[in-house]
């Protein structure tokens, strides 16, 4: 399939307090982009009260500054984004070879959104059994980390992400993204940190998850949801 040379990604990267891995992203970024793939690379921060701006500034990003909040943040660097499709990445997640040019042929393809499978940094069986169920093309095996790739069209037809989720926040706006076109899990993975899981401990992590999803399900408010989080999960 013939790349369409009008396509442009543009990646967004929500930060907050991110100094000991916006670095190494950002290399890794750098090095393997194809510029003429991305248009830019757009920091997003939250109000870090680490080197994490610093630390962007070295590199060929724009970086501008937003409330504290991942909706709130990855919304303003989609307004901002000139590309035509959009790339949410966390700090912590690193994509795979040649993930501009896996985007931009789905794209071309007929699916206006995207993400791929998952894996983490660990040896750890029911984090790697985890990473075995992103690649089945349901809602409820998504999840963030998996990084989303979405078209400017699509994106501002969903009107973005719901600013009410303080958490949740992906889950959701994948939710709608499903109603409305044809989303698409990529065979390739990336590779997340499980840094949350070592800090709170896999099973019990997994757990607090789990709840999560069903609560929503039952028809738990944002509120509801951020509440629990707060309570129960160390961040």
């Amino acid at each position: 399939m013939q790349l369409n040379d009008s396509l442009k990604i543009s990646i967004i990267i929500p930060v907050l307090n991110e100094a000991k891995h916006i670095g190494s992203l950002l290399k890794f970024l750098t090095t393997e982009c194809n510029t003429s793939h991305v248009q830019e690379i757009i920091i997003v921060d939250g109000g870090s009260t680490d080197n994490t701006t610093t630390i962007a500034k070295e590199f060929d990003t724009i970086l501008i500054y937003s409330e504290k909040g991942r909706a709130k943040q990855m919304n303003k660097g989609a307004k901002l984004a000139t590309g035509s499709i959009l790339y949410f990445l966390h700090a912590d997640t690193y994509p795979p070879k040649n993930f501009d040019a896996h985007i931009m042929n789905t794209v071309v393809s007929g699916n206006p959104a995207g993400c791929f499978r998952l894996r983490f940094d660990s040896n750890n069986l029911l984090l790697k059994a985890s990473g075995w169920f992103s690649r089945i093309n349901l809602k409820i095996c998504r999840g963030g980390d998996q990084s989303l790739f979405v078209t400017k069209e699509l994106w501002d037809i969903s009107k973005g992400f719901n600013e009410a989720f303080i958490i949740y926040e992906d889950n959701e706006f994948i939710g709608r993204l499903y109603k409305l076109g044809n989303f698409k899990v990529l065979p390739q993975t990336v590779i997340t940190s499980a840094r949350k899981y070592n800090k709170n401990g896999t099973i019990k992590l997994q757990y607090h998850f789990g709840v999560i999803h069903l609560i929503k399900l039952l028809g738990a408010s944002p509120e509801r949801l951020y509440r629990y989080y707060q309570k129960n999960i160390v961040t």
